[in-house]
């Protein structure tokens, strides 16, 4: 028994992965580009990320993100992939005790290096990790992503949380698909593989 861990998320072409979605979903640090996604959404944008859902078997979050989804899927359990979303297994990854309201939500209190890496023992399936930068951050010292699904988008923010960011533990990845929409977007997947190995074109 054991979970694969998909880090599945939205990315500028320099990087940055803070606030997608809209305004005021993390202004962190003022960062002045809230929304950044939603003039590239499209047809074929909404089914991959339906089809990514469907695949899932649950879904791990850092706190400020499960927080931001909390507050949205309950209350809109008709909108289009609610009820998948709203029924699948949730894990939180947090340092501190809190209450988790949102149902089919289990808080995983500890240091995320440890607590994620028995979550991915004792399931099985495939586990999904949406926005929640600085605890991927934390998965990828750990070694714990087995594969990320990037969505780069045709825009440069210049400053805001990035995806790999200074300091992100080497690693060494293998493409498996790539597809483009129609709005620009490119949807690109890697498994991870290892260290980098390293050569000379000399």
């Amino acid at each position: 028994m054991a979970s694969r861990l998909v880090v599945s998320t939205f990315v500028s072409l320099d990087g940055v992965m803070q606030a997608p979605g809209g305004p005021g979903e993390d202004d962190t640090g003022g960062f002045p580009w809230s929304g950044w996604l939603a003039p590239h959404v499209d047809e074929v944008f909404g089914q991959i990320m339906g089809e990514q859902f469907e695949r899932a078997d649950g879904m791990l979050l850092g706190r400020r993100s499960y927080n931001i989804l909390a507050a949205h899927w309950p209350g809109v359990p008709d909108e289009e992939g609610g009820a998948k979303i709203n029924s699948m297994a949730k894990y939180v990854a947090t340092r501190s005790p809190m209450t988790a309201e949102w149902r089919n939500t289990e808080v995983l209190v500890g240091e995320a290096a440890e607590t994620v890496a028995d979550l991915k023992k004792r399931t099985d399936g495939e586990i999904i990790v949406q926005g929640s930068s600085d605890l991927i951050r934390t998965l990828q010292r750990a070694e714990l992503v087995d594969e990320y699904r990037l969505l780069v988008f045709p825009v440069v923010l210049g400053e805001g949380k990035r995806l790999f960011a200074e300091g992100t533990a080497a690693a060494g990845l293998k493409h498996t698909g790539s597809t483009t929409t129609g709005a620009g977007v490119v949807y690109v997947t890697y498994e991870w593989a290892g260290k980098p190995v390293l050569g000379s074109v000399a």
